[in-house]
């Protein structure tokens, strides 16, 4: 059944594309004229069982974001803070309509992702995953998924885990049909809070060393 829901999300990520090319070309051009070269933003992330591979965006921050977060003091330089001064011009609109996601169709074309599925996370992040928060990478990423429509980034990371790993438990072709329906709905709604969370940083700081250990030393 995966298999053929797979093959169903590359044939609907093609035909989107087509339909979809003028306002995917008209969001590049406005891209590059606000904000000058590099349209897309290319990171690695996690897919099927932690594979990496090249995930696509339409470039919503400043060049270089991650390294600029030590700059600007950002303890998560993977996460937003309130009013991110990261965020380009264009790309606050781009984040709240969700048009920034748009080439990720090329990503389910090429069968990394899926329509719908656990948002795709950072590789030092999923370096750092519990074996319960790896049950997320059990199904490919999606472009949306269980836990957006329940909170998107509203939510801190341990409720994200719960929502994915009942998604994957509960996954069928209709929760996926639901999921986008109510994908849909919520591009209607204003940008959500930012929630500032704090799991990823506390896991990112280095393990501390024991006191024999250090004395050992």
């Amino acid at each position: 059944m995966r298999t053929l829901w797979g093959l169903i999300n590359q044939l609907a990520a093609a035909v989107a594309l087509i339909l979809l090319s003028p306002v995917i070309l008209g969001v590049a051009l406005w891209i590059r004229l606000a904000d000058g070269p590099g349209v897309l933003f290319v990171q690695e992330r996690a897919g099927l069982r932690g594979k990496p591979f090249r995930m696509l965006k339409f470039r919503s921050m400043v060049h270089n974001s991650v390294a600029k977060s030590a700059e600007l003091g950002i303890d998560d330089p993977y996460g937003l803070v309130e009013n991110d001064p990261r965020i380009t011009a264009c790309g606050r609109f781009l984040r709240r309509t969700s048009l920034d996601e748009l080439p990720q169709l090329g990503n389910v074309l090429a069968g990394h992702m899926l329509l719908v599925g656990p948002r795709p996370d950072v590789l030092p992040q999923v370096a750092n995953y519990s074996p319960i928060d790896a049950r997320r990478l059990e199904v490919k990423p999606g472009i949306t998924g269980w836990a957006q429509v329940n909170g998107r980034d509203d939510i801190d990371w341990p409720q994200r885990f719960v929502l994915d790993r009942w998604y994957v438990d509960n996954w069928s072709p209709v929760l996926d049909l639901r999921i986008i329906g109510r994908t849909f709905a919520d591009l209607r709604r204003g940008e959500p809070p930012v929630h500032v969370d704090t799991l990823n940083i506390a896991r990112a700081q280095p393990a501390p060393v024991a006191e024999d250990v250090r004395r050992a030393a």
